[in-house]
């Protein structure tokens, strides 16, 4: 999520580097083909431009993707929702179009894997709406905390309440006026996104760690790294 930073630019992963980190956490998307909305319950994973999904053998979309010899166009459509609630919890919306293709059986047999040769994608959230084309997204890949992303933040918001209190001296002051409730909203490699939920609506505040967090033990480093600097009314990039 790209959020408002003025003319300071933020570090933050880029928008091919944001859809892969989405599809390798979603389970469920819609599929549109032939005039039809299709909705799976499925893990998704993006290897490079193709996208891998899973449907059951007698699911309308095996049997239209079987019949289309040169694959079936498709438009995807999948919501990135915020794991901790907040108010608004939809952090971002992801359409993909391209061609769906057959793969082979599922190693159950009950199911069949499909590929789907993405040709372009739109990644809308509220501060944007970014595309990006298949070369650009051969040639990115997840954030490295993607997977964990959700654990970490439920973790920080049931857990430790008090360690965002502290965050919080971070901010500006003028947007700690009306006493907003703070909650994590997002978190990758560079940073933390919190969410400042006032009772007239809501604004969310990049925290900038001072270095990019390698994996989930470093990002407890750079959080430690953030608290020290609260504490002690150390400086930090913040967007």
């Amino acid at each position: 999520m790209s959020l408002p930073t003025g003319d300071t630019e933020v570090p933050e992963p880029t928008t091919a580097e944001r859809i892969h980190s989405l599809l390798g956490t979603a389970s469920s998307l819609t599929v549109r083909a032939l005039g039809e909305h299709h909705h799976l319950d499925t893990p998704l994973s993006l290897h490079g431009s193709r996208l891998r999904l899973r449907t059951a053998l007698d699911d309308p979309l095996t049997s239209a993707a079987a019949g289309a010899t040169e694959g079936l166009a498709v438009v995807l459509d999948v919501t990135d929702v915020a794991p901790v609630a907040v108010r608004d919890r939809v952090r971002a919306r992801l359409t993909l179009a391209g061609r769906l293709h057959l793969a082979h059986l599922t190693d159950d047999g009950l199911g069949v894997h499909l590929g789907v040769d993405v040709a372009h994608a739109v990644l809308a959230t509220p501060y944007g709406t970014a595309a990006v084309t298949a070369a650009d997204l051969a040639l990115a890949a997840p954030d490295p905390l993607a997977r964990y992303e959700a654990a970490m933040l439920t973790h920080l918001a049931d857990d430790h309440a008090d360690a965002l209190d502290v965050l919080t001296r971070l901010l500006d002051p003028a947007v700690l006026t009306h006493a907003p409730d703070v909650r994590p909203l997002a978190l990758d490699r560079y940073g933390l996104v919190l969410r400042l939920d006032h009772p007239y609506g809501h604004r969310d505040v990049r925290l900038v760690f001072p270095e990019p967090a390698r994996d989930t033990e470093d990002f407890g480093h750079r959080m430690h790294d953030l608290l020290a600097a609260a504490q002690h009314g150390l400086p930090v990039h913040r967007g």
